[in-house]
């Protein structure tokens, strides 16, 4: 174990009895293919599952497992009019389990995330009764103002890029603070507490995923 691995550790376990007193559920993976399995387990055959975007998701190989698993597939991208969507947003609100990342979480157990149409934080908040999310320990942070510059900073410019999206961070690699259009940074959700316990469930991977 390399001393990165091991400080990866050792900071888990205190990151996990932070989530615990914010009734959110936490786990410690020390690589991708460990987290693939956790995630899997936590899904019975049968059920529902949708996602929000993550390049975490897709890293893992968590996307494609669960495509090609016994699952109920909710894909919003499989919408090929505004009316089909809306009625998949739906189906996403009633699932079994919603998959997403984070842009950052502190030491103390906050989720910081920044989102532009709230299609991912929107379900974050309410509706599925199961939410389960893959973080890589770069997402670490010592505490909300950190998580929101590094959603800005770090996570927001190359998303923008992989979006095609028009944005000054785009261009710079830092937030401009822009209003235009193409701004992705709509809203910013701190998850503090999960109001049902266990509904939230965190597993951290022991590798630096996603943005």
């Amino acid at each position: 174990m390399t001393p990165k691995q091991q400080y990866y550790e050792n900071i888990s376990a205190t990151l996990i009895k932070n989530l615990a007193k914010r009734q959110m559920e936490g786990f410690y993976c020390p690589d991708r293919k460990s987290a693939l399995e956790k995630a899997l387990s936590l899904m019975p055959d049968g059920a529902s599952v949708a996602w929000g975007g993550s390049m975490t998701l897709s890293e893992t190989g968590l996307m494609d497992a669960v495509k090609s698993g016994p699952y109920q597939i909710i894909d919003r991208d499989s919408a090929r009019t505004p009316e089909e969507r809306r009625a998949l947003y739906g189906q996403i609100c009633c699932a079994d389990f919603f998959l997403m990342s984070t842009n950052a979480i502190t030491l103390d157990g906050e989720l910081v995330n920044v989102d532009n149409s709230s299609s991912r934080v929107a379900f974050l908040l309410f509706g599925p009764q199961q939410v389960i999310i893959l973080a890589g320990m770069n997402k670490l942070v010592t505490d909300v103002a950190s998580g929101i510059d590094r959603a800005r900073n770090i996570a927001a410019p190359p998303n923008a890029v992989r979006l095609n999206r028009k944005t000054p961070c785009a261009a710079t690699g830092r937030c401009g603070d822009c209003y235009t259009p193409e701004s992705i940074c709509c809203q910013t959700v701190i998850t503090r507490r999960s109001a049902t316990p266990g509904r939230i469930k965190v597993i951290l991977v022991g590798e630096e995923l996603g943005y």
